[in-house]
């Protein structure tokens, strides 16, 4: 639909015409005197007179269209297109992803070969961001510090392609800071709808980095309405050679369950258990049924400005006067 910002500007289309008409020279009778002598001259001058009037009455035309598409662009003249509904259901989720030393683990089988818990993250989580149309993703990266990846956005792609190139050590290497990453969580939806605000963090070891303590940072969340899942990544048996044969250890030792279930009970989420990545596709699964609150509806008309097509045709009809009058000007001059 086309409409214009500045109607008013219409108002002043007719006043070059209402000048000229104002200012035209009042009719006058005198005597003529004849010369003999120079009618002759004024019969050879006939010819190029008449193409000079033909000229003349070009460049008004050209003028009075130059003036006129002014006008149309100082009216600033817009396209509003049809209405574009937003989505008017979803969450807030932040997704808080450890990426500390211990995340380099390679005790994870994914399509049959040996990978570490960060790759088996970026797998299942990646593909957890593309299904949940209609909420707005954010990304927490955290190790011995946290801070904020990717902000709250409708945009599944570039969140799924900044979590992928998230690299271990690019938030510290030797400590987890569990309790900021979920501070930074809090102080980041907390301007968003109430009901709304989920957190999902999954790490694989205990709080060990950081200023606040991640039981402080559940109180947080706990009174900012803010729900987390917690989810613990990592196997519990792994077989290992030696000098003196095969060795069994449980690498998720350093594994703060008891720690991850509080922070979920307090806040009213639920702590999951990952121990390979069948069981983190089941869990991100169970998070997908996560039933969707209501916004209200909203509605977008997308605006394309236009002032710029009548501005340009009038630039291109002052030059074509330009033109057309420095024509005129040599033509005058050769016949002098």
């Amino acid at each position: 639909m086309l409409n214009l910002l500045w109607p008013w500007a219409l108002a002043l289309a007719p006043l070059p015409f209402i000048y000229r008409w104002w200012r035209s020279p009042a009719e006058t009778h005198v005597r003529a005197l004849r010369a003999p002598l120079l009618a002759s001259a004024a019969e050879g001058q006939s010819a190029s007179g008449t193409g000079s009037q033909w000229l003349s009455r070009l460049i008004l035309l050209l003028l009075s269209l130059c003036w006129l598409a002014t006008v149309a662009a100082l009216s600033r003249p817009l396209w509003i297109g049809e209405p574009v509904a937003l989505p008017t259901n979803g969450r807030d989720i932040l997704l808080a992803v450890d990426i500390s030393g211990s995340m380099e683990r390679d005790d994870m089988q994914l399509n049959g070969r040996q990978v570490n818990r960060l790759v088996a993250v970026k797998s299942v989580v990646g593909d957890f961001v593309i299904e949940r149309q209609g909420d707005r993703l954010g990304l927490i990266l955290f190790g011995e510090k946290a801070y904020l990846q990717t902000p709250l956005t409708f945009d599944r792609l570039t969140m799924q392609s900044l979590l992928e190139e998230a690299q271990i050590g690019f938030a510290g290497t030797n400590g987890t800071a569990i309790g900021d990453a979920i501070g930074l969580a809090v102080k980041r939806l907390q301007d968003r709808p109430e009901h709304h605000r989920v957190v999902i963090l999954l790490t694989d070891g205990a709080n060990n980095a950081g200023e606040l303590e991640p039981l402080k940072a559940a109180d947080l969340a706990q009174r900012a309405n803010v729900k987390i899942y917690t989810i613990g990544i990592g196997a519990e048996v792994q077989e290992t050679w030696g000098l003196f044969g095969k060795r069994v250890t449980n690498p998720s030792a350093d594994l703060d369950e008891a720690t991850l279930t509080s922070i979920a009970q307090m806040t009213g989420g639920q702590f999951f258990r990952a121990r390979d990545p069948e069981e983190l596709k089941a869990i991100y699964a169970e998070l997908n049924r996560l039933e969707p609150l209501e916004q209200d509806a909203e509605t977008i008309r997308p605006v394309a400005t236009l002032f710029h097509w009548p501005l340009g045709i009038a630039l291109a009809l002052s030059l074509l006067i330009a033109v057309l009058r420095l024509n005129s000007t040599r033509k005058g001059g050769t016949n002098d």
